[in-house]
């Protein structure tokens, strides 16, 4: 009986981690965009689900209408999600959030509730209303620890989207650290003016920045499509909602931090659901979230 339990809490602790590796190149991305305005903003979580959202959509196009087989379709689908996505966030980021940026917070949040409207209205109008799914995608399960008859799985699928999450983590995190543009945006993102007095284009960076955070959300909502074969439609407002929370969990400016405290949600949520009521689940994460920023808003406000 306790193998049995101890197995189960390995289970959870699996099933835990391509959650923890979502949320935390969500949160990852979602701080390099709010670096530079230091505003919050839902239009990430958004672009995250239009993505996902355009993968299925084009995907299902290339299948059923150009006799693609499914691989070459999938193919065209993460295509189109990674440049509808990667679109999505350089128009809205630098000619919509970045002009009201410096005028209003209040205004920055109407204008990206405005965005959410539109990419999940445009998402929900191009496939009709129809929930489109994709076939199951790698579902061999992979065996990881295995006693008393009770396996320790995951699937390849989870195996394959936890390895390309934690590649994009330590890729993104490198080139924060040590390249140019990685110096250029941390000027930007603890001073825009003194940069600019120093030559730095901040422009270009805050227009860099959102196509960067565009790239992992675009990145994040094919690979999560593909596991869960679909998204839904009002995916984009929720995820908005709950980037903007989890990112938060280690530091809203600081993208590895974020990362570490988003994935810390991954498994707390992992594992109330697996011991706790599940209905119960949101409500106390987002409950302990809250809590934890109003106890250390000074914290959290200044990076």
């Amino acid at each position: 009986m306790e193998s049995c339990g101890m197995a189960y809490l390995l289970q959870q602790i699996a099933n835990a981690v391509p959650l923890a590796a979502l949320y935390a190149a969500l949160a990852f991305g979602y701080a390099i965009a709010f670096a530079v305005t230091r505003r919050p903003d839902i239009t990430y979580g958004a672009i995250f689900a239009f993505s996902g959202h355009l993968y299925v959509l084009v995907a299902h196009f290339g299948w059923n209408e150009l006799r693609l087989v499914l691989a070459a379709a999938l193919a065209l689908g993460a295509l189109a999600a990674l440049s509808g996505g990667v679109a999505a966030g350089v128009i809205g980021g630098r000619f919509i959030i970045r002009p009201l940026a410096n005028v209003s917070p209040n205004a920055v949040i109407v204008a990206a509730l405005g965005l959410v409207l539109v990419l999940t209205e445009g998402a929900r109008l191009a496939a009709q209303t129809r929930e489109l799914w994709l076939p199951p995608l790698m579902r061999k399960p992979v065996v990881l620890w295995s006693g008393d008859g009770f396996p320790v799985t995951l699937t390849a699928l989870q195996c394959l989207n936890v390895v390309i999450l934690l590649a994009l983590l330590g890729v993104g995190g490198i080139a924060l650290a040590f390249a140019g543009w990685g110096r250029r945006w941390r000027a930007v993102s603890d001073d825009p003016r003194a940069a600019e007095l120093c030559g730095v284009d901040s422009g270009a960076v805050f227009a860099m920045a959102y196509a960067v955070a565009a790239v992992i959300a675009s990145i994040c909502g094919v690979l999560a499509t593909s596991y869960y074969g679909t998204m839904d439609f009002g995916a984009g407002l929720v995820f908005g909602l709950k980037v903007v929370l989890i990112a938060a969990a280690g530091g809203h400016a600081r993208p590895l931090r974020a990362a570490a405290g988003a994935a810390v949600i991954g498994f707390a949520e992992t594992l109330w659901a697996g011991y706790g009521p599940i209905v119960w689940r949101d409500l106390v994460i987002v409950g302990a979230l809250v809590a934890v920023l109003v106890v250390s808003r000074r914290e959290r406000v200044v990076p």
